[in-house]
């Protein structure tokens, strides 16, 4: 069968918001009968389709064809009520029917084979189950369709296969129908009655166990629930369930959302591209994202597998019942969804800790890729391929921004918004300007400027500047903007600024309040300040800014003690050493930066000897700030230099504070295993200690290290002194690593986590090391959780992946051409690494280039891939 994905690769088609026309063609009603088989699967789609009289004008009406997408598959037969037809044509992949009237029922026959789909788009196989994925453009894959989010119907599916092979039937809405048919053979029929689109469909079929739990509503209504697994991991499932109705009653309490189908079923799956998709009523999940128990998982897990349940159960109400109505508006229900369930972690856990965590993926992920050729608003302008533009800025940029209406109108206003949106567009395909306008009409506030935050790219830099002079303090403002690879200039965004002054003698907080910077400056005076105040600035992170303003060292160490806002505190904290280690890799260190370093030393001193601090926000606090982040901060990249001087301010701040952080870790050792939020805080300080210890003196670490590895009851801790130890030398590394292979080679979760801390190893042959173990025997490319543990971690191993020999990028480079022919979306999402090829020293720089070039060559290059090596090659 053609796979005609390739041939978009020649002249990849750049498709334009602007170009938005309704869809010609809407298709009310679907019903689709699947016999079902690993190797060969038929389906049967028949289609309601009606002309839309909001397409076009009179002339046009009656004159444009049904154009179906089509990707990978031909018809087998096409029938036009009822009667075979043999006027179609394909172009291009697509099905196009001239049809004389204004309604018809088309019924179209295609045949797949699952089995060879390594894309894992459309249908596709998965250890010996069936499973879909279609967001965005997966369902032309399965069955030729509009396949575009505002052509909205109500599906019917019949699923017919073998009762051993398939013993669960699921797909969306409810279960009407089920029953047995001759040779062994079962059948199930789903409806949902709800409108969706076709990037919503779902079905799964296969051996599976289920988890089973129900759910009343506000209203009194009983939700029947269940996460279906394989066997041998039903006793994994108990998180994700609390997870998933913590989030079912947080949303009624929180947003005013009751779930409104029968059942909600979740079904967790090995090989996904994603991390877990919305479908209506039928989840799917990267394992990953739901099986956990103390011994296979760590607190991050537990906290991820929370984050993302709760994540798709909200898109039930902010992309399920309101969708999108054209690709462009993705951050409509992405944007929105990620606030949510950053909320609702907040609210779960410790909500000081979760806003540190969720500005750092920020930074980590959006702030390189707005300042880098990829850059564009959360509101894209156009695209070659949409599946590359499910970037951090659409999701993470899309949330802050959000977040800055909330900031801006307060809780309530906003509730009074998203009631709003709620109740005009359910049952729509809308658009991101329909959320502003609600945000507007049931907030009271004038949204006007500040939509240039969905119409542009660039993270804006403020400078903020505090002068004093008799009773007054004035703090000047400044804001300017770059998108990509462009120069900044003055610009002109709605931020608010929440911020404070300090006392110096008292250290309290004596003035607080929302500065909106509106314009490219602006000066705010403070009265009644006998003395030169402290400020603190962009509490909350309440705006998602760069700011410019260099503060002296002895403030900032003053609000690590002082700030009444944990983020803030945190941040000045950063600041101090941002500061110190920007100046010692670029040599713009002054006569005092050794009392600099001491400073630092001295405040994370004091932070350890704080009575009653909360351990998990201390653990964060006293880390100094990753390579990746200090190499942003700085006009040219060197990651040997950021590494080496990163490496000597924590050996001194362990050396100097040894005893302080033997301390820290004996307290929390001893603290019994649970998963309450103290238990949880002394596990993650525990693990900075150690990490403290072992810069401090890597042998007597070691020693420490392997003890805790072999009492730990949990995998939190095990993994942690796996992680010290696979840094060092000691020859209990390598017993350590072979007791944890062989103790979980047969769980591929924990499999991944074994490959990724070796190829985080801070050692000189890390890199040898992944090359070996790219050729492990338990290492495969069919699996894209196995691959991210190795090769993504790898290039987030900044030292060692921009070895100046280059082999880091050659490997990227080879991995990415490998998997371009057989799974292109993951292919395109290792691209942007390389992308990055302007920020760093030259030598670097040109190697980066050159492999950037290698893959550009290649013919026959998807789309995906494609689209990102031209975009960062600035072609």
């Amino acid at each position: 069968m053609a796979d005609v994905q390739k041939t978009f690769a020649d002249a990849p088609t750049v498709i334009r918001r602007e170009d938005y026309r309704p869809p010609a063609w809407l298709v009310p009603d679907i019903v689709l009968d699947f016999d079902l088989g690993i190797e060969d699967t038929v389906v049967h789609a028949n289609l309601k389709v009606e002309r839309n009289p909001a397409a076009g004008g009179p002339d046009d009406r009656g004159k444009e064809p049904l154009r179906l997408k089509g990707d990978g598959i031909e018809p087998v037969e096409v029938l036009v009520d009822g009667d075979r037809i043999n006027d179609w044509r394909l172009e291009g992949g697509d099905l196009v029917l001239p049809l004389p009237a204004d309604a018809h029922h088309v019924s179209i026959t295609t045949a797949l084979k699952p089995s060879e789909n390594t894309q894992l788009m459309g249908l596709y196989a998965s250890g010996g189950m069936l499973c879909t994925q279609c967001e965005a453009e997966g369902f032309r894959r399965i069955a030729f369709h509009p396949d575009r989010p505002d052509v909205l119907s109500r599906y019917t599916v019949r699923m017919e296969g073998d009762a051993k092979a398939f013993p669960v039937l699921l797909s969306n809405g409810d279960l009407v129908e089920e029953g047995e048919t001759d040779d062994g053979r079962h059948y199930a029929v789903w409806n949902d009655p709800h409108l969706k689109p076709s990037y919503l469909f779902a079905l799964v079929a296969g051996d599976l166990v289920a988890n089973r739990d129900s759910f009343t509503t506000m209203n009194g209504r009983t939700v029947d629930l269940g996460i279906w697994v394989r066997a041998g991991d039903l006793e994994r499932t108990g998180h994700a369930m609390t997870a998933l109705k913590n989030a079912m009653k947080w949303d009624e309490e929180s947003y005013g959302r009751e779930y409104d189908l029968d059942i909600f079923n979740i079904v967790a799956v090995s090989d996904f591209n994603m991390g877990a998709m919305e479908n209506k009523g039928l989840n799917i999940f990267n394992t990953r994202y739901i099986l956990a128990d103390p011994d296979t998982a760590t607190d991050n897990d537990y906290d991820g597998i929370e984050g993302v349940v709760a994540h798709e159960y909200f898109h039930n109400w902010s992309g399920n019942r309101i969708t999108c109505r054209d690709w462009f508006q993705l951050s409509l229900k992405e944007g929105f969804t990620v606030l949510r369930d950053q909320q609702f972690s907040a609210d779960m856990g410790s909500a000081p800790v979760k806003r540190i965590e969720d500005v750092r993926i920020l930074r980590a992920a959006q702030f390189p890729e707005d300042g880098g050729p990829l850059a564009h608003p959360i509101r894209p302008d156009s695209y070659m391929e949409i599946s590359n533009f499910y970037t951090a800025t659409v999701y993470n940029k899309g949330a802050e921004v959000i977040r800055m209406m909330l900031t801006m109108i307060g809780a309530d206003r906003f509730r009074r918004g998203t009631d709003l949106y709620f109740d005009r567009h359910d049952g729509e395909a809308a658009t991101c300007e329909d959320f502003i306008t609600s945000i507007e009409d049931g907030g009271d506030v004038d949204l006007t400027q500040f939509r240039r935050w969905y119409r542009e790219a660039g993270t804006p830099h403020v400078a903020a500047t505090l002068s004093h002079e008799g009773k007054t303090a004035t703090l000047q403002l400044s804001q300017t903007k770059s998108a990509g690879t462009e120069a900044p200039e003055p610009s002109a965004m709605v931020i608010p600024l929440r911020i404070a002054l300090f006392d110096r003698a008292t250290g309290k907080n004596v003035r607080e309040e929302l500065v909106m910077l509106e314009a490219a400056e602006k000066s705010v005076s403070f009265e009644g300040f006998a003395q030169a105040p402290v400020l603190s600035i962009n509490r909350g992170f309440s705006a998602p800014v760069i700011l410019d303003n260099r503060r002296d060292p002895a403030d900032l160490a003053f609000l690590s003690a002082h700030d009444d806002d944990p983020f803030a505190r945190f941040e000045a904290m950063q600041q101090l050493m941002i500061d110190h280690l920007v100046g010692a890799v670029s040599g713009d260190q002054g006569d005092g930066d050794s009392g600099n370093e001491q400073l630092i030393v001295d405040s994370i001193a004091a932070a350890l000897d704080e009575d009653g601090i909360d351990r998990a926000f201390l653990a964060e606090m006293v880390q100094p700030p990753a390579e990746s982040f200090l190499g942003e901060q700085m006009l040219v990249i060197d990651p040997a230099a950021i590494h080496d001087e990163r490496a000597k301010l924590r050996q001194g701040i362990a050396v100097k504070l040894k005893d302080r952080w033997q301390a820290h870790y004996g307290a929390c050792s001893v603290i019994p295993f649970s998963l309450e939020p103290e238990a949880r805080a002394a596990r993650r300080l525990q693990s900075v200690a150690l990490s403290y210890l072992a810069a401090a003196d890597e042998d007597a670490a070691a020693e420490l290290a392997f003890a805790q590895f072999e009492r730990a009851d949990n995998m939190t801790q095990r993994l942690s002194a796996l992680a010290t130890l696979s840094h060092g030398t000691s020859d209990k590394r390598e017993a350590a690593l072979d007791i944890f292979y062989n103790r979980y080679r047969g769980d591929a979760l924990v499999l991944d986590k074994w490959f990724g801390l070796q190829a985080l190893s801070l050692r000189g042959d890390t890199l040898e090391a992944v090359k070996t173990l790219s050729q492990h025997p338990d290492f495969t490319l069919k699996n894209p959780n196995r691959i991210r543990s190795l090769y993504g971690s790898f290039t987030a191993n900044q030292v060692r992946f921009h070895d100046e020999s280059g082999e880091g990028y050659r490997m990227l480079a080879d991995l990415i051409l490998t998997l371009d022919g057989q799974n292109a979306q993951l292919a395109a999402r290792f691209v942007p690494t390389l992308g990055r090829w302007r920020r760093f020293e030259e030598k670097r720089s040109g190697l980066m280039k050159a492999e950037l070039e290698r893959i550009a060559d290649k013919e026959g290059l998807s789309k995906d891939t494609s689209e990102q090596v031209l975009k960062s090659l600035g072609r």
